[in-house]
């Protein structure tokens, strides 16, 4: 009996011990999450997940959780679902909820010594307010760990208003947030003097854009637009998408507004929308989380690998994740190298159930011990690192303050302007220099000379002023909506570029800008060595080659096209051919004539066998049987060769009907330069006049390829192929002149070829009046136009038909730029703006609504092609309609003559009625 109590003892002792090491092993952990925030809980699983497959942190320890969801606004329901989470035995509560439930979980954490890692959440994305502190009995430990940092909205917001110099703004906040947690920053702004209006934002915007406008009139409604020009928002994301949109599609805020969107949580893609959204200037501010340069140590913490669906800034689930489940997957992290800690260690206590319920209910004995070693070490995860001071609080917070640039256009770009965090403060500037010499308020005078397509009349209604649209149009309207500058416009007068004249002074666009009557010159304007000795230019914001403008090459129209495979002596050959097999046929069937009766329709006759040749060669077969074994043999090669002269003409005719064999010499400038058979002319004392006769006079630089192109331009003194403005050059290759007999005189007429000169051709139908002594065509087509290439690529890519292709050099050595006065000050903004549009690519976006790159027309083949691929049309074969036609009428002609022949030799034979008659 002694041995057996003994054995009892043993076996109730070791049960004990079991017991011990398999609550030790295993580690429980309660969690209550708002019932709106799913989010959470699936990151709370999944770090759980993670931590229970690493065997380094947990070696044989696994974790074990228990989840509850709760009413953000129902303290009562939140410590109920504790009380039953400490009643299942967790070692310690992590909680995501809004301050007014979180408040009295701190109460209970602190009466039960249960560590609380609290997570704030604000309600339905707005800013987080701090929350109010819980009172607590004296001598009493917090247990309440604030995982979240304090909320610094109100330092990092008047710093910010600070930077941009605000004196006066307006504050909107929507419905969700709690005014009471910017007390401070009003305080602060109150005392500095600031001006600052409070507006609160109702959930139904559009009713309350529609109010404004209904209660104020007009004069407040102004005032309301100017008040508006500078706010700041404290919103969520979506609220303040809507608001934006509301306020830019009422007309409320126009493009000179700055408006700041303070809030941490601001995901990359509300960030694009809110930009999109937006016009003027956008300033957010937002938490964001210092990252390693290295990509490969993203994922890689210490001694854990985190999920790569969470820390893959390229993975879509990472872009989805709010900041409260970052915070709560490093929150799993740090406890679970607490309780690695605690087994390292041997302080381990067993814990039992607690009951919160009961009167007399002891708090866990370990709960002192777990507080202390969590708040004493941190952990590295999403959130870069996670640790807690002696107050309880997380002290590591970065914001991160993005803008743009003002401007009416959208899908500007976002850069990082600044960052701030508690310690250092403001790391960076939010003074924009190119802001520091903003051109508001400044109207610029622009002179320009009209040039297709950089500069063109868009509308003309009589007693208004002119509207102008273009590319370089559209370079300035970017450079106005950036620096905020108005511009007037108007024509040279002379409607020339200019050029220095005899007496010194120049002319046109540069002479309006050397006299100072012109604040800018703008259109296709080169930049060149002596134009820059006068006025300054801002960098090239498109280069500049020399190109040349020619007629394709047309299609000749053939009637005789399908007889075009075959030469005529081949043709001569065939017929010959079918004569002479005919004749042999003929013969070889007269030396052994078949068995059949003389008269008969397939008698050997020579007609028949003619007949038969013929027929065998179109392959329509004959009717003559041919039974001898020569005249088979001899049919036998005749069909050989048939096939094979038939089959090369089908096969020679698709390929010629279908392939324009039209080449045309000039290909390239060299090539322009070497003939001189086609005239070729250019503007006189333009720019490429100025080109071609420096390169081909100046030893220095001379070219013999501009030195024959000179001789050519220069010829009787320029006089010939030289035009005093460009549009008159354009005409001379879209138009040719009729010469018509009119009241004994010759009238030309200027026919317009596309529709893109309408303006020209009204300019061209004037009547010129020639005498001469006959009737004559003349074409005048016969012309190659020098000039910009950019310019003749848009006038041959606007062409209805196509039928014009440009030559232009490949290395273009100059550029286009904006002419300014001689020391302009803003020579070097316009530049720098240019220089940023460049990079930005939205330069090439303006080139390519000009200059589209899926263009109709080819405008580098010198050939005419067909718009409809290789279909075939009637001048093709209108030969052999002719040659059906011809053999229609010999037909008809043939049976007018058998049928009277016929008739004739019937009225000579008498009838055997009339003899009998006679006899009788």
């Amino acid at each position: 009996m002694k041995v057996i109590s003994a054995l009892l003892l043993v076996a109730v002792f070791w049960s004990q011990e079991w017991k011990s090491a398999i609550s030790d092993s295993i580690i429980h952990i309660g969690a209550i999450f708002d019932e709106s925030a799913r989010k959470d809980d699936e990151v709370f699983r999944l770090a759980v997940a993670d931590l229970n497959l690493n065997n380094e942190i947990l070696e044989t320890e696994k974790i074990t959780i228990s989840v509850e969801f709760v009413d953000g606004n129902n303290p009562f329901q939140a410590v109920q679902e504790a009380c039953e989470l400490m009643n299942r035995g967790i070692l310690a509560l992590v909680s995501s909820i809004g301050c007014m439930s979180a408040g009295s979980l701190q109460t209970l954490a602190d009466a039960m010594h249960i560590p609380h890692l609290f997570i704030q959440r604000s309600p339905a994305g707005s800013p987080r307010s701090a929350c109010p502190p819980t009172s607590r009995m004296p001598g009493t430990d917090d247990y309440t760990l604030m995982v979240r940092p304090p909320v610094y909205l109100n330092e990092v917001i008047m710093q910010v208003v600070s930077e941009y110099s605000w004196q006066k703004f307006i504050l909107f906040y929507d419905s969700d947030f709690d005014i009471r947690g910017i007390e401070d920053f009003l305080d602060r702004t109150s005392q500095q003097g600031m001006d600052v209006s409070l507006q609160k934002v109702e959930s139904n915007i559009n009713m309350m854009i529609t109010s404004l406008f209904r209660t104020m009139r007009v004069e407040e409604l102004h005032r309301y637009r100017d008040t508006l020009r500078r706010a700041v928002l404290f919103m969520s994301p979506a609220t303040a998408k809507a608001f934006i949109t509301e306020v830019v599609e009422t007309n409320l805020v126009a493009f000179d507004c700055h408006w700041i969107l303070i809030n941490e949580e601001i995901s990359d893609y509300d960030l694009q929308e809110l930009v999109m959204k937006s016009i003027g200037r956008l300033t957010l501010v937002r938490q964001t989380f210092p990252m390693p340069q290295n990509t490969t140590q993203r994922c890689v913490k210490h001694n854990h690998r985190i999920n790569t669906s969470l820390c893959d800034p390229k993975n879509p689930k990472s872009q989805q994740l709010e900041i409260t489940n970052r915070y709560i997957y490093d929150t799993v992290l740090l406890l679970a190298n607490t309780f690695h800690r605690k087994l390292e260690d041997r302080k381990w206590h067993s814990m039992a159930s607690l009951s919160c319920i009961r009167k007399n209910s002891k708090p866990w004995q370990g709960g002192k011990s777990m507080l202390d070693t969590v708040k004493k070490f941190g952990v590295s995860g999403l959130t870069s690192f996670l640790e807690f001071t002696d107050n309880g609080t997380n002290p590591n917070i970065f914001f991160e303050i993005l803008g743009t640039n003002y401007g009416e256009d959208r899908g500007r770009g976002v850069s990082r302007l600044a960052t701030w965090d508690p310690v250092h403060g403001l790391n960076g500037t939010l003074t924009d220099r190119k802001l520091e010499n903003n051109m508001r308020g400044v109207v610029l005078r622009v002179v320009t000379v009209l040039e297709e397509p950089f500069v063109m009349v868009s509308e003309n209604v009589l007693g208004k002023p002119k509207k102008y649209q273009g590319y370089s149009i559209d370079v300035l309207d970017a450079l106005s909506n950036y620096l905020g500058f108005k511009y007037e416009i108007y024509v040279a007068p002379d409607h020339k570029y200019g050029s220095l004249q005899p007496d010194g002074q120049w002319n046109g666009l540069m002479g309006e800008l050397v006299f100072k009557r012109a604040d800018v010159g703008l259109s296709a304007l080169t930049i060149t060595p002596e134009r820059e000795s006068v006025v300054d230019f801002t960098t090239r914001y498109m280069d500049y080659s020399v190109g040349v403008l020619l007629r394709k090459a047309e299609r000749t129209v053939d009637m005789f096209a399908c007889l075009a495979p075959f030469d005529l002596s081949l043709w001569a050959c065939i017929a010959g051919t079918v004569l002479l097999v005919g004749i042999l046929v003929y013969l070889l069937n007269w030396l052994n004539p078949p068995r059949l009766p003389m008269g008969s329709v397939s008698s050997t006759t020579l007609y028949n066998s003619m007949w038969f040749v013929y027929g065998s060669f179109v392959q329509q077969g004959g009717e003559v049987p041919y039974t001898t074994l020569a005249t088979r043999m001899m049919m036998g090669v005749w069909w050989m060769f048939a096939l094979i002269v038939i089959s090369s003409y089908t096969a020679n005719l698709a390929a010629f009907l279908t392939i324009t064999r039209i080449e045309n010499s000039i290909q390239s400038l060299q090539d322009l330069s070497k003939q001189t058979e086609l005239p070729y002319g250019t503007v006189l004392d333009s720019a490429v006049y100025d080109q071609v006769r420096s390169k081909a006079m100046n030893p220095f630089e001379r070219d013999p390829m501009y030195s024959q192109m000179w001789r050519m331009i220069n010829r009787t003194g320029g006089g010939d192929n030289n035009v005093e403005e460009s549009k008159e050059g354009i005409r001379k290759i879209f138009t040719y002149l009729q010469e018509r007999r009119l009241g004994g005189e010759y009238l030309a007429v200027e026919l317009p070829l596309i529709a893109m000169l309408s303006d020209l051709s009204n300019e061209a139908q004037g009547k010129r009046q020639h005498k001469a002594n006959g009737m004559q065509e003349v074409k005048y087509g016969r012309f190659g136009f020098v000039w910009d290439a950019a310019v003749l690529e848009y006038v041959a890519n606007n062409d209805e038909d196509c039928s014009f292709y440009t030559v232009s050099s490949n290395a273009p050595d100059r550029g286009y730029g904006i002419a300014m006065q001689h020391g302009s000050p803003y020579r070097d903004i316009f530049s720098q703006r240019i220089l940023e549009l460049q990079q930005n690519g939205d330069m090439d976006i303006l080139k390519l609504k000009w200059w589209p790159r899926d263009s109709p027309c080819d405008l580098y083949s010198s050939v005419q092609s067909r718009q409809r691929g290789n279909a075939l049309d009637i001048h093709s074969f209108a030969g052999v309609f002719c040659v059906l036609a011809a053999g229609v009428v010999l037909s008809c002609l043939i049976a007018m003559v058998e049928s009277w022949w016929s008739r004739r030799k019937g009225s000579r034979v008498p009838s055997k009625e009339v003899g009998r008659w006679m006899v009788d």
